[in-house]
């Protein structure tokens, strides 16, 4: 591997880890050399992920965190500390969006849950602010580091429905933006901050609404890929190598981005 790209004797946190997303990005950091410590709600839901990780001659710990209780995390970070050290990268992969937060077409915006809509914020936007607040403090002892936020295609154009994820997707993008300069400017440009923005990909949270029994494409499924240029869903591992570029020195003179990874989505009008 280019040195550029490697991420030898770095310490990596994935939030999230146990989701189809955060699972691919966790895996390619340990083939890039990262020592990944995987969080999720549920620590048995990581271990084979961990498992597999080692058997590639990877390092790997997995252990339950939630990313909205801040003891939590305390205890993760304790953790981290005593069996890899210092924390070099943190890749906020946690998320998702629930059936409340939506918008059906047989309802409207009064019809919306406002607690549901609530929860999915938090998850996202928290979800990105409390881990960083504690897995961070590292990067800013060190003066070196870097943050990946998982964005989404709804956070450039808010899709019909989902209120409640593209309010808080949309959220994190600016917040991206804001703690890059904020870091940069009290601790110097060795800590950078940028997000992915995945455009469409099947996982357990969509697949429903995109695909139906069969495999075939539901109705929304089908606008997307006629609003894709590539006419297709990505694939996970397609977002491996922007997360490498971003996590290592190959980009060190890049902070501040959401880096869309979407087959051409968002720069389609349509005609």
């Amino acid at each position: 591997m280019d040195t550029h790209f490697s991420l030898s004797n770095k310490t990596a946190v994935v939030t999230g880890a146990s989701g189809v997303l955060g699972s691919v990005m966790a895996r390619a950091l340990a083939q890039a050399g990262a020592r990944v410590a995987l969080l999720a709600r549920r620590e048995e839901s990581l271990q084979r992920l961990a498992s597999q990780i080692q058997e590639q001659d990877g390092r790997a710990m997995a252990m339950a965190a939630d990313v909205l209780q801040r003891e939590s995390l305390d205890s993760a970070a304790h953790r981290i500390h005593q069996t890899f050290g210092p924390i070099d990268i943190l890749v906020n992969a946690a998320g998702g969006n629930q059936k409340g937060a939506t918008v059906l077409p047989q309802h409207s915006i009064f019809d919306l849950d406002a607690k549901a809509f609530q929860s999915v914020v938090d998850l996202n936007l928290m979800g990105t602010l409390l881990p960083t607040q504690v897995f961070a403090k590292d990067m800013t002892d060190q003066k070196s580091g870097c943050i990946v936020n998982v964005s989404s295609m709804a956070a450039y154009r808010p899709l019909t429905r989902v209120a409640g994820y593209a309010s808080a997707k949309a959220a994190i993008s600016n917040f991206t933006q804001w703690l890059a300069v904020e870091l940069a400017t009290k601790y110097g440009e060795g800590i950078r901050v940028n997000a992915i923005a995945p455009g469409f990909f099947l996982t357990e949270q969509n697949r429903e609404l995109l695909t139906q029994a069969d495999g075939s494409l539901t109705d929304r499924g089908k606008q997307i890929i006629a609003h894709t240029p590539f006419a297709r869903f990505g694939k996970p591992e397609e977002l491996v190598g922007t997360l490498l570029w971003l996590c290592s020195d190959a980009s060190r003179f890049v902070t501040g981005t959401i880096i869309p990874v979407d087959g051409g989505f968002h720069a389609y009008a349509g005609v």
